[in-house]
């Protein structure tokens, strides 16, 4: 708090939450919140531990709509002392717990107060056993109740369970052989480094219920979406070779990423013209033009060493692109997107990708399309579906990822490497679709300036990513979102950010829409 300035009080923001009627509801949250919290932090913990009491005291006489607000703030304002627990907040906080858990106790149906609930009451492991058991017969769905469970869990340092926990510990159904997996690289950190992990893993399922249940009180249960694209029915094999042919019909776009000089094909791999750099194929026929080993006389003792991880690791990394397909993926586009009313359907995103794909490709039948970042592979399917597989390139620097692609896509050419530096020749691309990766990248300006560098004047870029929320408590809930990769949190965008990183790589917005905080985008690169 400034110097000399009054503490806040609860008492006009409060008044004027519980006199706001249903429109002006969410409104006047934002300004009850924002009297003691910014973006996860209390203005002053002090005047946020005494407004405590008046906001239990609204609680009683509220109505379900009102209560789901003032769930949602207490839980943000608990949070804010994490990773803290049980602080001077949170002890004024579990004052109010009878009354939470009388709420909850009894209840036959999900509403969005009882999701708001279970965001507050997650805060609270030391009462791990009286909230259990007010949610015990409450019909919650599995990844809700085990997100739930996770938050009320104190973390154990002799067998921690890291890294497995978003969406929800539901969504990583693993067996013996991955947990060992798991195992194996938490024995590699130091214990700062077990804690904080645990402490991101846990923000990151508060996060998701926290959104989850804000867009609930104010619009209504979510919608369950079914993705029913052909791709799930196609059978699954193990990831096989691939022949030199995979990769040489792209010879006039793929480039050595030491010199730039052009690549000669062999079955094991491909030779740098220029500077005889060797990058290998590794097993599952996937070409790693990343910078990561490599040696000028053949086939490097790393190379090998490559081989035999990717060999042992295959049965574990063969279940990580399922993962991210049918539960990450998904989930993460709800939250980052505010599409918990299913909004934008997977059919919705394929007849984007594929309408201004096959425009593109019809008129330049050329040059080949770049699927970048393209992970697992669902929106490889669709670009390859539109423009035919033997004129895709899928790159993604992720192993996993492109072993659960080739085993469905065994005829698109797959590469390892940087969206950074792609692998690609100057303006030697009809098409790059980038879809639902800007946000995960370390520096989205510079993919956009390769992308501007590899396409063909008249070629095309379809995006899609998120946009910040113009409401403060859920941009929070996005940024909240931190994973290995992102330990700052989330980076989402605002759409004129974008726009000039398009004009600056010679890129011109020919389209741009997108409900919630999507972001829908199409451009040209200029001749």
């Amino acid at each position: 708090m400034a110097p000399n300035a009054e503490p806040a009080t609860a008492a006009g923001p409060l008044t004027a939450f519980r006199e706001a009627d249903s429109e002006a509801l969410a409104e006047a949250f934002s300004r009850l919140v924002g009297t003691f919290w910014t973006d996860g932090v209390l203005n002053d913990p002090a005047s946020a531990r005494e407004a405590v009491p008046d906001l239990l005291v609204a609680w009683d006489d509220a109505d379900a709509a009102h209560r789901g607000y003032l769930a949602i703030a207490l839980g943000l304002l608990v949070e804010a002392e994490y990773p803290v627990l049980g602080g001077p907040v949170a002890t004024a906080v579990r004052r109010g717990l009878a009354s939470f858990l009388d709420e909850v106790r009894g209840t036959t149906a999900v509403t969005p107060l009882t999701l708001a609930l279970l965001y507050l009451l997650s805060h609270f492991p030391d009462e791990r056993a009286r909230v259990r058991s007010a949610f015990s017969g409450v019909p919650l769905d599995p990844d809700d109740r085990t997100r739930l469970d996770r938050g009320l869990t104190r973390l154990d340092h002799l067998d921690p369970d890291l890294g497995r926990a978003w969406p929800s510990p539901f969504d990583w159904d693993i067996d013996e052989q991955e947990r060992d997996f798991d195992r194996a690289w938490i024995r590699t950190l130091t214990p700062e480094q077990i804690t904080a992990t645990w402490d991101d893993d846990t923000r990151t399922l508060w996060a998701t219920a926290g959104a989850k249940a804000l867009w609930s009180v104010a619009n209504g249960m979510p919608t369950p979406v079914v993705d029913q694209n052909p791709y799930w029915s196609a059978r699954h094999e193990p990831a096989g070779t691939a022949d030199s042919a995979t990769f040489a019909r792209h010879e006039s776009a793929l480039r050595c990423t030491s010199c730039r000089s052009a690549l000669t094909f062999q079955d094991r791999g491909a030779r740098c013209q220029g500077c005889a750099t060797f990058y290998p194929v590794a097993p599952g026929g996937i070409l790693d033009l990343s910078r990561r080993e490599r040696s000028g006389a053949g086939v490097s003792d790393a190379a090998e060493d490559i081989e035999a991880d990717v060999l042992q690791n295959a049965a574990v990394m063969s279940t990580v692109g399922q993962h991210y397909e049918v539960g990450l993926r998904p989930a993460f586009l709800r939250v980052m997107g505010q599409n918990w009313d299913g909004g934008i359907t997977p059919a919705i995103e394929d007849a984007y990708i594929a309408d201004r794909l096959r425009t593109a490709a019809a008129a330049r039948t050329d040059a080949p399309v770049l699927d970048l970042a393209a992970g697992a592979g669902r929106w490889t399917w669709v670009v390859a579906d539109a423009v035919g597989a033997d004129r895709v390139i899928a790159l993604d620097l992720n192993d996993a990822m492109l072993h659960w692609l080739r085993g469905r896509l065994p005829h698109v050419a797959a590469v390892r490497a940087s969206a950074l530096e792609l692998p690609v020749a100057d303006s030697s691309l009809t098409a790059v679709n980038c879809w639902n990766a800007l946000q995960a990248m370390p520096d989205a300006a510079q993919v956009i300036a390769e992308i501007g560098r590899c396409l063909r004047p008249g070629g095309t870029l379809t995006l899609m990513t998120f946009r910040w929320a113009d409401d403060p408590v859920y941009r929070y809930f996005q940024r909240s979102h931190i994973f290995p990769a992102r330990p700052e949190g989330y980076l989402l965008f605002e759409p004129q950010e974008i726009r000039s990183w398009l004009a600056a790589a010679g890129l011109s917005v020919v389209e741009e829409s997108g409900p919630g905080t999507f972001v829908f985008l199409t451009a040209k690169r200029e001749g």
